[in-house]
C-alpha cells in the first residue's frame, strides 16, 4: 500500500481497515477515499467512541434531576405584558433598519420521506402557485429588505447530498429575485459511522461510511465556511435560524428580534403550547439554573402528562426549531471554548457496509452507531437566553410526512387559514369552515405581504379591494 501521511495517521490510530482495499481501487477512486478521511478527525472519533459506544450500557439515560418547566414570554393575548412586546417589537425594527440582521436555513435534507426525489427547499408547497419550500423563504427575505430598507443576507446550510443541486436550483431561479452576492451556501459537516468496537465503517471498498453531524453542526458548519467573519465585516450580531420543512414560519419576526436584542440573550427560541401531552416535541425545561430542551423521547410519559394547579399541562413548551442567535455566541460554541461545546448524541443504525472480501451488506438490524449534535443543545451555555410564545398558526407547519400530520396536505390547509385570518381581519368577506379553513383556494405572494402588519399595509394601499374568489393571487 502507497506511504500517505492520511493513511499511516489512520494506522496508528487502529483504524487500518478503512483502506483494506486501497489497492484495488482505481487511481481517481483512491483520491476519493483519500479526500473523505481527511474530513475525518481521529481523535475525536476515538473520544466518541470511548464516551458513547464503549459503556457497556448502551445509550446513556438522560438525567432528570432538578428539572422543573422553563418559564416564556406567554403572548399578549395569553396574558403576556402587550407593552413589554411592543418595545421588543420596535427594538427588533430598529435592528431590521440597522442591518443587524441575516436569516439562516438549515436545508441539508432530501425529499425522501415526502416520496419527492431532489432537496426538500426545492419541495413545492404553496396552495395556488406551488411555490417551492426555497422561494416562499427568499420572497419573505426580500420583502422584509423591502421593508426595512436593508437586504438581509441569507445563509444556507446544504449537505453533501444536495449542495450541487441546490446551488444549481437558485442559479436556475435567478435566485428568486435576490442578490445572489447576498445568498451564501455551505456544506453541513459529516461523521463517520463506527460499529460497536469503534472501527470506522465502509460504506463500499472506495468510501466511508459518512453522514450528516447533525443541526447542531450548523453552528461548526458556519464558523468553518467563512460565514461568521463575513456576517462580522458586514456588521451583522444576530441570525434567525429556521428549517427548511415550515414555510409557514415568520423568518424575520421583528418582536422575536427585539426580545433577543432588549435582553442582551445569546440564543433566543420560539415555543409553541403542546396540542397534547404526547405531542412530540422536545421540552424547554430549567436544571441547575440553565434552559434545557429535553427530547419527548427522554421525558417519562407521567412527566409528560403532569398538570398545573389550573389543570393544564405542567410541562407546556415544546420546542420548534427557531431560534436566533448571537453571532460571537456562534463562534465560541464552534470553537468549543470555555468547556461550551455542543454534545454528540449516539443513534444505533443499519448501515450499509461491506465484508472482510468487500461485498455489499445489507444489515438487518443495527449495526453501528452514528453521532450527531442538536442545536438545541447550545442553550444551557447562552447567556440570558429567553424563550417567547408564538401561535403554531403563525409559526408551524412543518412539511415532514407524506400525509397525515405534517403532510403537504396539512400544510397547505394552515397556508389557507392564515391568508383567510390576514384577509378577514383586513375587513374581506371569507367564507370558512369551522376550522377557519376558506372555502376558496387563494394564496398571498411573501412579496404582497408576509405576516400581518405587511399584509395590512399592502391591502390598505390596494386602490380596489379584490373578491376573495377562488382562485385570488396577491402578488
Amino acid at each position: 500500500m502507497a506511504h500517505h501521511p492520511i493513511i499511516e495517521a489512520f494506522q496508528r490510530a487502529g483504524q487500518a481497515q478503512v483502506f483494506a482495499f486501497f489497492d484495488r481501487l482505481a487511481p481517481d477512486a483512491q483520491q476519493r477515499l483519500l479526500a473523505e478521511a481527511a474530513e475525518v478527525d481521529l481523535a475525536e472519533v476515538e473520544r466518541l467512541y470511548r464516551s458513547l459506544v464503549a459503556k457497556s450500557d448502551g445509550a446513556a439515560g438522560v438525567n432528570l434531576a432538578g428539572l422543573a418547566p422553563a418559564p416564556y414570554e406567554k403572548r399578549p393575548e395569553h396574558g403576556g405584558d402587550a407593552a413589554d412586546w411592543a418595545r421588543a417589537k420596535a427594538a427588533g425594527e430598529a435592528a431590521l433598519r440597522a442591518g443587524r440582521v441575516a436569516a439562516f436555513t438549515v436545508a441539508g435534507g432530501q425529499g425522501t420521506r415526502l416520496g419527492y426525489d431532489g432537496p426538500k427547499g426545492t419541495f413545492p408547497v404553496t396552495p395556488l402557485r406551488q411555490k417551492p419550500l426555497f422561494q416562499v423563504f427568499a420572497e419573505k427575505i426580500r420583502a422584509a429588505g423591502v421593508r426595512y430598507g436593508r437586504p438581509l443576507p441569507w445563509f444556507i446550510m446544504t449537505s453533501h447530498a444536495n449542495h450541487a443541486a441546490t446551488e444549481a436550483f437558485f442559479a436556475a431561479n435567478a435566485h428568486f429575485g435576490l442578490d445572489r452576492a447576498r445568498v451564501h451556501f455551505f456544506r453541513q459537516g459529516r461523521m463517520p459511522a463506527v460499529d460497536f468496537n469503534g472501527q470506522i465503517m465502509l460504506e463500499t471498498p472506495g468510501s466511508l461510511a459518512l453522514s450528516p453531524d447533525g443541526h447542531g453542526g450548523s453552528l461548526r458548519a458556519l464558523d468553518r465556511s467563512g460565514a461568521l467573519d463575513l456576517m462580522k465585516r458586514e456588521g451583522i450580531d444576530t441570525l434567525s435560524y429556521f428549517q427548511v420543512d415550515n414555510p409557514l414560519v415568520r423568518c424575520i419576526d421583528p418582536a422575536f428580534i427585539g426580545w433577543h436584542v432588549l435582553r442582551g440573550s445569546e440564543m433566543t427560541s420560539k415555543m409553541v403550547p403542546k396540542a397534547y401531552a404526547e405531542e412530540k416535541v422536545g421540552h424547554f425545561c430549567m436544571q441547575d439554573g440553565k434552559s434545557v430542551v429535553v427530547e419527548y423521547s427522554d421525558l417519562p410519559m407521567a412527566m409528560q402528562r403532569e398538570t398545573d394547579a389550573g389543570g393544564g399541562l405542567r410541562y407546556i413548551a415544546g420546542s420548534i426549531a427557531i431560534h436566533v442567535l448571537d453571532r460571537e455566541f456562534v463562534r465560541r460554541m464552534a470553537a468549543g471554548a470555555e468547556g461550551a461545546a455542543l454534545p454528540f448524541h449516539r443513534a444505533d443504525k443499519k448501515i450499509p457496509t461491506v465484508d472482510a472480501a468487500g461485498g455489499a451488506v445489507k444489515p438487518a438490524k443495527a449495526n453501528g452507531v452514528k453521532f450527531e449534535m442538536f442545536v438545541f443543545d447550545a442553550l444551557p451555555f447562552a447567556r440570558n437566553p429567553v424563550i417567547i410564545e408564538t401561535l403554531r398558526a403563525d409559526d408551524f407547519s412543518p412539511v415532514k410526512n407524506a400525509e397525515g400530520l405534517d403532510s403537504p396536505q396539512t400544510c397547505r390547509d394552515d397556508q389557507l387559514r392564515q391568508f383567510a385570518r390576514w384577509l378577514t381581519a383586513n375587513g374581506a368577506a371569507v367564507a370558512t369552515d369551522p376550522s377557519g379553513r376558506p372555502a376558496v383556494t387563494v394564496e398571498v405572494s411573501p412579496l404582497f405581504g408576509y405576516d400581518e402588519d405587511s399584509f395590512a399595509d399592502a391591502w390598505k394601499n390596494l386602490p380596489v379591494k379584490p373578491a376573495v374568489t377562488d382562485g385570488l393571487y396577491l402578488a
